[in-house]
Order: C-alpha cells, then structure tokens, then sequence
C-alpha cells in the first residue's frame, strides 16, 4: 500500500504554490480519491497516469489550478473521463452543484462508486453524449476531448445565460481562437502554471455573450 504521507505533502505544497486553502478534511478527501483511482486502475485502465504521486500531480493540481475561474452554483463537467476536473473541482467546493459526463460505460461505473465511497452529495454522474444532455449550467468544464468549435457545437446549448465555458488545454492556437461559432467569444486565455508539471497549460475562458458571470478573468495570451 502506498504511503499516504508523502502524497498529502506534495498535495499541500501544491495547494499552498496554488493559493488554494483547502480545510483538512477535503485533502483527505482528494488522497482517498486517489487512492480509489490507482486501486481501479490497476484493473480498468481508466487513466495513463499510473503512480499516485504523479496522481496528486497531473490530476488534482493540474484540475484545481482552474479553480479561480470556476464560477456559480452548478457545473457540468464534459468528457470527463475518471472524474477530471470535476471531482476535484468539487471536494474543493461542496457547495456546487456538480454534473460528470462521459459516454465510457467503464468510467462511469468508477464515476458512480466514486460518488458514493467518496460520500460526494453535491454530484452526480451522467452516461451519455454530450450533444444529447440536457440543461443549463452556470459553469462549463471540460478538458480538450476536441477542437474549441466541435465542443461549443456538441455542447454549446449548456451554458446558461451569463456563464463560463473553461476549455482547459495545452496550448492554443489563434487559428482554433478564431473559429469559435456564434454567439460564443474568447474572453481570455489563461496560462496556468501547475506545481511539479513541466508542462505547458492554459484555460480558454468563453462567454456565450461579452459579459460572463463572475469577476472578470485576467487576459494573458499564450
């Protein structure tokens, strides 16, 4: 079994680089989620990411690096695969109403007993294509399964008036920028700098309108 206390050092060193204060018992939380995806990993191949370590890394940092930008009462996070950001995203903020979809029946098996080993009352876990959800939310996360213009045209009609599409990415073309499809426009995008990550991120922060809920983001291109 792997120690845990290494991991809840990286974990909070990385939270504190973040500026992100988490009580005691949500990084407790974020370690038993690790824990719970290395234990399904090992047998279903739901992520590439073997080690925890690397885990609490490419997978809780890397998720909670957004978490300034996330904005309202509830979220939907698309093509999220084991729970990426939106797990994360949602220990860190119980209060959020938060919706994981994926269409990988194998992932949404581990979604569900995630959400229920993890005592996680605030989500809830959908199977199926983004296209064919239905709803409005506040907040619009997903990781880049596409190009910026396939996933505002499979799930565009998700994001309520006044909300926050986070496309969170590598790098970003202005070619990719540039073909986004009415009404929605780039309000910035955002390096993200991830503690023990050599490796370029940024959030690609759209509005269906110029006007978005939330503060506003700060705009740095890169």
């Amino acid at each position: 079994m792997t120690d845990r206390e290494p991991l809840r050092q990286r974990l909070v060193a990385g939270l504190a680089e973040l500026h992100c204060d988490l009580p005691p018992a949500a990084i407790e939380r974020l370690l038993d989620y690790v824990a719970l995806l290395a234990r399904w990993n090992a047998t279903y191949n739901l992520s590439a990411v073997r080690e925890p370590a690397a885990m609490v890394t490419r997978h809780l940092l890397d998720s909670l690096a957004v978490a300034p930008w996330v904005c309202g009462h509830t979220l939907v996070d698309l093509g999220t695969g084991p729970g990426l950001p939106g797990i994360p995203l949602a220990i860190a903020a119980p209060q959020r109403q938060v919706t994981l979809v994926d269409s990988n029946g194998k992932k949404t098996r581990f979604l569900r007993a995630a959400v229920r080993e993890l005592g996680l009352a605030n989500v809830q876990v959908v199977e199926g294509r983004v296209e064919a959800l239905s709803g409005q939310y506040d907040c619009v996360t997903a990781r880049a399964f596409a190009s910026l213009a396939d996933m505002l045209a499979w799930g565009g009609h998700l994001l309520a008036p006044g909300g926050r599409w986070l496309a969170l990415k590598g790098r970003v073309g202005d070619e990719e920028l540039g073909a986004l499809p009415a009404p929605f426009v780039v309000q910035a995008v955002q390096a993200l700098s991830v503690p023990g990550l050599d490796a370029e991120r940024c959030v690609v922060i759209i509005a269906g309108s110029g006007q978005p809920a939330g503060a506003p983001a700060t705009r740095i291109q890169s």
